[in-house]
């Protein structure tokens, strides 16, 4: 997932120079991206790349600020989540950022991304880009 999160940043700050800079910030541009495409369809599946894209880059901050590592969800958790994958943090917890970006469209406001990242234990890096390259702390 990091190289499918770095590749969407690649893409989307060519084509829309979004600032996708891996901080905790840029999470606030990921609810606003999610509910700009809101605005053009309500039809997921329209979007779903988008969407997908969005939530590997969600996840990738989190491995990026909290030191959390991608996982493959068991059947159970996959169910749970309806995602294959999502992170681990440092706890232990599961977490499901790809979810998120979903429940985000499906649901408007109420969800958000950003305000996820303040319940994430175990804050590693603060700073925007320095020592991140494609969302890996160096």
């Amino acid at each position: 997932m990091s190289g499918y999160a770095a590749e969407f940043v690649s893409r989307a700050t060519a084509r829309a120079r979004l600032p996708l800079d891996y901080s905790v910030a840029s999470l606030r541009i990921v609810d606003r991206v999610v509910d700009g495409l809101r605005r053009t369809t309500d039809d997921p599946a329209a979007v779903r790349q988008a969407l997908q894209g969005l939530g590997a880059y969600a996840g990738e901050v989190f491995v990026c600020r909290y030191g959390a590592r991608w996982v493959d969800f068991d059947e159970e958790t996959c169910g749970l989540f309806r995602q294959p994958v999502g992170v681990r943090s440092t706890d232990g917890r599961a977490w499901n950022p790809l979810g998120k970006v979903v429940n985000r469209f499906e649901s408007g406001v109420a969800e958000s991304v950003h305000e996820l990242s303040f319940l994430f234990p175990g804050r590693v890096r603060t700073s925007p880009l320095s020592g991140c390259a494609g969302g890996r702390v160096r």
